[in-house]
């Protein structure tokens, strides 16, 4: 029987309105937004291509190539990035981000003049009243900088993705007004921010859906509407899916989250959800170099993965409670890797090419003993395994394989 057939998935039962309606792109902020978090080392140029290569692997659409208007140091990197994605002739799309200022957007344009990269310039600016209040702008400073920047980088050939800042804060009129203004003089993406990790679900459908009814369809124009979100209410992920179910197109997210404050969007655990939730195009994408990649983002940024952290925490796949063991040492025994896999997660590890891990510890039964061993070839008597399950009985933690083996070396002995 398959493992389907075993799962009544309530998540089967939701309208079709509540899915994305069309393509679901992702724009990976991990090298830019991602790094503004206070806490991040800022990987080399190596380290960067490595990652690079891995959002290529795993399908991602676009990045961020960084801000190179922040000094020689990111013109040198987002150049170096630049030139691999031409020579290695890679699939994925790349944009930069520059504050609305000339002095921001000209060294995107030069990049691209050596480079040969077709490179998105990524101009944001501040929108919310309370923003507009602190920094004591205008509406008209708002409309005319907008103005001034955009048409700015037609004028040196550059696409323009227009990003309102703490768009989830800004009132109708304003947003509106802005977008309107943007696409009028050439932008031809524009990204709905919630920077300050504001919205909720509800907050980011109903944002979304106004911007598509009250700025984009009247415009007659073809743009493509994003979605950048923070995590500060722990919504980053609902927020995005729900964004996406209103009609944005491209989600913006980093890996494991990095980024200010309490970080950005999860790319990761985007790239689940789409796979899971079955959204083209990601329905068979191959996702088994995910641990990898957020493995170099972590040691290259130095931001460490929580063991309980979803897919490629150190616990994610494993176990050493005794009633959940056994029921997966029984699935192991109808040689069913994906029942193995499903009977208690809802994730199933061999899509990203990771496996259940049983180990032993005071919550243990002594299956959980005898799996260990019997996986390990390692000899089974009862002395043994009573030696080892009395050990775990008795202990504060999960035993490591030292401690493990140390049982066996002592009962055989």
């Amino acid at each position: 029987m398959k493992t389907s057939e075993l799962i009544y998935d309530w998540n089967q039962k939701d309208p079709a309105s509540l899915r994305p309606p069309g393509r679901v792109l992702l724009n990976d902020e991990t090298l830019r937004d991602g790094l503004q978090s206070p806490s991040v080392r800022d990987p080399s140029i190596e380290e960067k291509l490595h990652i690079l290569h891995l959002m290529e692997a795993l399908g991602i659409n676009s990045l961020d190539l960084g801000l190179p208007g922040a000094g020689q140091r990111a013109v040198e990197h987002v150049e170096a990035l630049a030139r691999e994605i031409v020579q290695r002739k890679m699939k994925i799309r790349a944009n930069c981000a520059a504050r609305t200022h000339e002095n921001d957007i000209r060294p995107i344009a030069e990049i691209v003049q050596r480079t040969g990269l077709n490179i998105e310039a990524a101009t944001f600016l501040g929108s919310s009243p309370i923003r507009r209040y602190t920094e004591g702008w205008t509406d008209d400073f708002l409309l005319q900088t907008t103005e001034t920047a955009v048409k700015y980088a037609r004028s040196l050939g550059l696409d323009v993705m227009y990003v309102t800042e703490d768009t989830s804060r800004c009132d109708p009129e304003t947003v509106k007004r802005l977008y309107k203004t943007a696409i009028n003089c050439g932008a031809r993406s524009i990204v709905i921010c919630d920077t300050a990790g504001h919205a909720t679900p509800t907050g980011a459908f109903a944002l979304v859906r106004f911007v598509l009814e009250e700025v984009v369809k009247p415009s007659g124009e073809k743009i493509r509407v994003d979605w950048h979100g923070h995590c500060d209410r722990g919504l980053g992920i609902a927020n995005s899916i729900a964004a996406l179910v209103a009609g944005a197109e491209c989600v913006h997210a980093c890996a494991l989250g990095i980024g200010e404050r309490v970080g950005n969007t999860q790319m990761d655990q985007m790239l689940m959800n789409l796979r899971l939730m079955e959204i083209p195009p990601w329905t068979d994408q191959d996702l088994t170099k995910l641990k990898e990649y957020c493995e170099v983002v972590s040691r290259a940024t130095g931001v460490p993965i929580p063991p309980n952290y979803p897919v490629v925490g150190e616990d994610a796949f494993r176990t050493a409670t005794g009633v959940h063991a056994a029921a997966v040492i029984k699935a192991y025994k109808k040689n069913d890797i994906e029942l193995a896999n499903a009977v208690y997660s809802g994730v199933p590890s061999h899509v990203f090419g990771l496996q259940q891990i049983i180990d032993i510890g005071p919550m243990s039964g002594k299956s959980n003993v005898l799996f260990w061993l019997e996986q390990r070839g390692l000899p089974v008597s009862d002395q043994v395994v009573d030696r080892i399950y009395k050990r775990a009985k008795a202990s504060d933690h999960t035993l490591t394989e030292a401690e493990i083996l140390e049982c066996v070396e002592a009962a055989t002995s």
